[in-house]
Order: C-alpha cells, then structure tokens, then sequence
C-alpha cells in the first residue's frame, strides 16, 4: 500500500480515501453505461428523424435543468443530499423497468419494433431525455462531493486516480452491457439492463457514505478537519460547502470554495455580458460551440451507421455498448501515458487544435470507407480526444481571467453555448438530411469548419500566452 501511494504521488492517509472516492465513481460509471446504450437504442430505434427530434428537446430541457439544479445544489449539504439524489434515481430506473416488464406481459414489444405500444415508446421517449438529464447531475454531485473531502492541493495530485476508477467503471459498464445484448433477444433486455445500473447506483450510495464517515475521521481530509475545528468550537468550524456544482478533475477546486461561500457572485445574464464583452472569452465560447457541433455531427454519423447495421433492438443496445466500451478504453490509453505530457511539450494552442484535426481526419476517411469498423475507431479516437486532450487544456483557459469573470463567465460557456451547439450541430445534420447530401458531402463540409477550428485553437494559445506574459 505504501509503495502504491508513492506511485500515485499520495500522502499519509490519502490512499484509503483515495481509493474509496475512485471506487465510488467506477459504480457510478458503470451504472450509467449499462443504461446508455439503452437509451441510444431507445433514441434511434424510430428511426434518424425522432432522433433528431429527441435531441433538440434533450439539449433544451438539459439547458434549464441545469440553470436551475445550479443554484439549487450549491445552497444544500451534499453530504444528505447525494444519497436521496441517488436513491431518486434508482427509484426512477425501477419505475421505467417495472412499466416495460408490465408491457411486455401484457403483450406488447419494444420501442421501434412491429410489437410496440404506446407504453413502450412513451417510456423509450421519457427515457432519453431523463437519463441525458439525469446523469449531468450523477457526476456533477460526485464532483462536488470530492471537492468537500479534498482540498485544491490534493486534487492536483488526486483527481486523476479518481478520473481513472471512472473510466475503468465506464469500461466495465460498456463492455457487460454489450456482452449481455449479445447473448440475448429478450423483450426484456431494457429492463434488466435498468435494474443493474440501479444496482450499481445502489452500491455507490453505499460506498459514499462509508467514505463519507472515513473523511470525517480521517485527518488528511477537509472534513476530518473541519470536524475537529468544529469539536474545538472554533467559529469557522463546520463542513465546508463547494459552489461546484459542475466540473470535474479539470475544474478549479480552490475557486469554487471561493464562489461557494459568496465572495463572487454573478447572474446568468452578468455572466452573458462577460463573454460578449471580453474578446478572450468569446474566443473560448466559440471553441465550445465547435466542439459541440461536430460531437453531434459524429453522433448523428454513428446512429445512423449503426441503425443501418442492426437488425434487432439487441443488436442497437450492443453496437453502441462496443461503441462506449471502445471509446473508454482509448481514454483510458490516453490518460495513463499521453495527457499528462501531452500540453506541457506542444502547448495549450496546439493540444486544443488536435480535436478538430482528429474531427477533420476521421470525416475524410469516413467519406471513403463509411462503414461500421472505421466509424467505431473514429468515434473512439474523437471521444478519447475530447475527454483526455481536450477538456484540460481548455480547462487552462479559464487560469488567466479574474475569478469573477470565471465564475460568471463559465456557466454561460460549459452549459447554454454547449447546449446551443448541441441543437446547431443537430440542425445542420436534419439539413444534410433533406438535401439528401452523402456522407462524402457532409465531411468535405466539415472541412471549413474545422479550418476555423485549428485556426481558433491556435489563437486561443496564443492569447493565453499574451496574458500570462502580461
């Protein structure tokens, strides 16, 4: 155990905590890759243009859930509301299962087959927007949570062996939930996939509060030192409460400790005003709004190479099952030996222009050879990228400007201009649909689009470079 701490570069009473909080975000994880598949499958089983449909409503009810669970989470003592958070979603995962098991006793199908009932597709429409909403506040809360046990310091040097339980519980999900749809047609193959993520979720509530009462005695924890502080009636004593409701390893946890206890504050609008004002945020805004439209673009690309190649619903749940699995796998790659080197040798400019290069490349390639091998490898190389490459080096961005700008700025980035994105990317894919364009087509037009990318990238480099010097 020592040696393994040293190899992590942990200190005295880090590792038990350590462990637990990356075992408590595999489960996590896991239990939401057992059900994306699912509602992929859900999603596209109709056919591209419900797909579509579903997406834009998804993108927007996301927006406002969002805006709304915000400012709701950051005024509440996780430490309570974590597991009724996890609970409620568990309780709902057994709702949507126990109404597809009646339905299918009663004689009806699933979603998008011959046999389908309005129950079924009620639920599969339910469903994807639910989950898509669902799991931004799953891992928001963990985050949050993790920023309550460890201080700005230790989540430098932890948050990525946490990041790695994740992915590997990622994996773990994925690849189970396409061995399952691989060995089974059931009509109750949904349901029983809902039922194991709801278990996994029911474990991590488990885990959560065992590690809860770890860090509260625990004397390499924030809690543990805020409890004794408490003990010894100190007056600022008590559990310290993180505004992040958002973010992750990349985010900046000595700020959003900050922000919590009100020391910046700032509407949506404020925030709104920051990034139209500020030719740097801008910059940043409009690299968001790339990046999400050509992920809609690719997952578009995807659903529909793998509506083409499927036959069954098991068949759906399982393509995109391989397609998560593979897609983790490659961020994990990229995490152990490529991340942590990556931005430092190249640079922030360089590091953010690889996304749309990868984007560029893999539409090309798809445009000659647009079958189902090329776009699972695709997709896992712009996913592994986007997650492993990309997000902490735009995370950097944000190091240079005032904590105000960020803490009024960033919402309004990572929520409504990703959301935003989202509903433009699915646009131009419904567009390209009624033209009738090839896939040839829609990754030559690609190409402006990620030209203005790489161009932006470097910029964005550079500006950040300009501020630092100044």
């Amino acid at each position: 155990m020592n040696f393994a701490a040293r190899l992590v570069n942990m200190k005295r009473g880090e590792f038990p905590l350590a462990v637990m909080s990356a075992l408590f975000f595999f489960l996590v994880l896991c239990g939401y890759f057992f059900l994306r598949p699912v509602r992929e499958a859900m999603g596209v089983a109709r056919g591209m243009d419900e797909l579509r449909w579903l997406f834009v409503v998804t993108s927007v009810t996301a927006l406002v859930a969002v805006l709304i669970f915000g400012g709701v989470v950051a005024r509440m003592n996780r430490r309570r509301f974590i597991p009724v958070a996890y609970l409620f979603v568990v309780a709902c995962l057994i709702g949507f299962a126990a109404l597809l098991i009646a339905d299918v006793r009663s004689g009806g199908g699933l979603i998008g087959t011959d046999a389908q009932t309005g129950v079924s597709v009620a639920v599969g429409r339910t469903f994807y927007v639910w989950l898509t909403v669902i799991n931004l506040f799953t891992t928001s809360v963990f985050w949050a949570f993790m920023v309550d046990i460890f201080d700005v310091h230790q989540g430098k040097r932890l948050f990525a062996f946490v990041g790695i339980g994740g992915t590997l519980g990622a994996l773990v999900g994925g690849w189970l939930a396409n061995l399952v749809s691989n060995l089974t047609d059931s009509p109750y193959l949904p349901a029983g996939l809902m039922l194991t993520g709801a278990g996994c979720f029911c474990l991590a509530v488990a885990v959560m509060l065992s590690l809860d009462r770890m860090a509260v005695r625990s004397g390499a924890s924030s809690l543990g030192a805020a409890a004794r502080h408490s003990a010894g009636g100190a007056a600022a004593g008590g559990t310290p409460e993180s505004g992040a409701s958002g973010g992750g390893p990349d985010s900046d946890e000595g700020d959003a400790r900050a922000g919590s206890r009100g020391e910046i504050g700032g509407s949506f609008w404020e925030g709104a005003w920051a990034v139209v004002t500020s030719p740097y945020l801008l910059g940043v805004g409009l690299w968001v709004v790339f990046m999400a439209v050509s992920n809609t673009m690719i997952y578009f690309t995807q659903a529909n190479i793998i509506l083409n190649e499927s036959d069954t619903f098991s068949q759906l749940v399982a393509s995109f099952a391989l397609f998560d699995a593979g897609a983790q796998l490659a961020t994990l790659v990229t995490q152990l030996f490529i991340t942590t080197h990556l931005i430092r040798k190249v640079g922030v400019g360089w590091t953010l222009a690889i996304l749309p290069l990868v984007t560029l490349a893999g539409f090309l390639v798809l445009a000659v050879w647009p079958v189902y091998g090329v776009m699972l490898i695709f997709q896992a190389l712009h996913r592994a990228t986007r997650y492993a490459i990309s997000r902490p080096s735009r995370e950097t961005l944000f190091s240079v400007v005032t904590p105000s700008e960020k803490y009024k700025a960033k919402p309004v980035v990572d929520v409504f201009l990703y959301r935003f994105g989202d509903a433009a990317g699915a646009g131009i894919d419904g567009l390209f649909a009624v033209l009738g364009l090839t896939l040839a087509w829609v990754a030559m037009s690609t190409a402006p689009l990620a030209a203005m990318w790489i161009v932006l990238s470097i910029g964005m480099g550079r500006a950040q470079s300009r501020r630092i010097g100044g």
